[in-house]
């Protein structure tokens, strides 16, 4: 068919006119994330005129500058900083001693809440107006940064001391999974009754702390918690620094929750390397045919497993595995047990990491993966209907 004069005329001017419409239209970049330290707007009118303290380490940061630097700027009364495992700048080792020392950049105080105080004594909160908590976590029960944040919380509900929680994204924040922690088995690397994987950020679970009466007096605390904003759980988010020494990258993060349990057991996960978290192998039993030998490393593993042994293994610096991954763990178990190795040489170790005896009697029963996690599958969702009323952003 071909078109008459007018016709052609008529769809020339609807596609102009069409042009002309859509370059109207006003496109909008994505908004950008920001985490609860940069928003000041929010919280630094409800700090003026208080007496601060801060549990922070090196993740603290309002874009390049450290949180107690910022307050300082804005002139923040802060009095003390408490500081968590691996210490205010985060040089020390995992399980190392931290000292109460002062700040030598800002001659502030620096009171340890790890070992042996992990709390802080009703003398030094009651100097506290406000207690603000501002760490990046990584979305893992067992991570110690949440039972810091635990007694921090009991504390500030003891002595009536507000405590804020600035938020930040839980870089694991698209996974629920695990066993849900048992009463018994309660310890300083699993304190609440969640998951492995919670799939929280830590101002919703402080908010879901408070709400179940986890702590002390949890009742009477003053919980204020500033949100991130333009913040997906599913996003993926890069974090800016390192939140400790031995996850120093996405890929470490990624694959700590699923490597973690090998902390009980003879194999290595690249402590004393550059990739911790990364790898795993032993010197005896042939894990891959990657090959990597643990060296010591000050400020980040000074006498790790297998130190100066040669190990063969597997390099997972290129692996997919996310969530809670129990493939590598379960045929670790299966090489051992085959050559006649102990496997599980600190067994009460790992159930704490578990939070329960059940996830080693399994792989000792020769339970499958999927097996395994089939059982955790009611209480996962009894967890996600109690977690519903304390979350700040869309669930999936």
């Amino acid at each position: 068919m071909t078109l008459t004069f007018s016709t052609k005329t008529l769809v020339v001017f609807c596609l102009v006119f069409i042009a002309s419409a859509c370059s109207t239209i006003d496109i909008q970049p994505p908004a950008t994330l920001q985490v609860g330290a940069e928003q000041g707007e929010r919280y630094l009118p409800l700090l003026k005129n208080k007496k601060v303290g801060l549990v922070v380490n090196q993740s603290s940061l309002v874009h390049d500058q450290h949180l107690l630097d910022y307050l300082l700027a804005n002139k923040i009364n802060v009095l003390r900083i408490f500081a968590p495992e691996h210490g205010f700048r985060g040089d020390y080792d995992a399980g190392a001693h931290v000292k109460n020392t002062i700040d030598a950049k800002t001659g502030v105080a620096i009171s340890s809440i790890y070992g042996k105080h992990k709390k802080p004594s009703p003398e030094l909160m009651d100097e506290l107006d406000v207690v603000i908590f501002d760490i990046q976590d990584v979305g893992v029960r067992f991570y110690t940064f949440i039972s810091s944040m635990h007694y921090m919380m009991e504390a500030a509900a003891e002595s009536g001391t507000q405590f804020m929680v600035l938020d930040r994204p839980n870089p694991n924040g698209s996974f629920v999974d695990g066993p849900i922690l048992e009463p018994d088995f309660q310890s300083f690397v699993g304190i609440h009754p969640i998951p492995i994987l919670h799939g929280m950020t830590l101002a919703e679970l402080a908010r879901m702390i408070k709400g179940e009466g986890w702590i002390n007096q949890a009742e009477s605390l003053n919980l204020v918690t500033i949100a991130n904003k333009h913040y997906q759980r599913d996003m993926p988010y890069e974090l800016p620094v390192a939140p400790s020494p031995n996850l120093p990258n996405r890929q470490s993060i990624q694959l700590y929750p699923s490597l973690c349990f090998f902390e009980a057991t003879p194999v290595s996960i690249g402590r004393g390397t550059d990739f911790p978290f990364q790898v795993m192998g032993h010197d005896m039993i042939s894990l891959g045919d990657f090959e990597f030998t643990p060296v010591s490393k000050p400020g980040s593993a000074l006498h790790p497993k297998l130190e100066n042994q040669l190990l063969f293994g597997t390099d997972l610096r290129a692996s997919t595995i996310q969530g809670l991954d129990l493939s590598l763990f379960i045929q670790a178990f299966s090489q051992f047990k085959k050559a006649g190795f102990g496997f599980f040489e600190r067994p009460d170790f790992m159930d704490k990491l578990a939070g329960t005896d059940s996830l080693r009697l399994a792989i000792q029963q020769g339970q499958t993966a999927k097996q395994i996690k089939a059982a955790w599958q009611t209480d996962l969702l009894t967890f996600k209907q109690q977690r519903k009323p304390y979350l700040l952003y869309p669930d999936y």
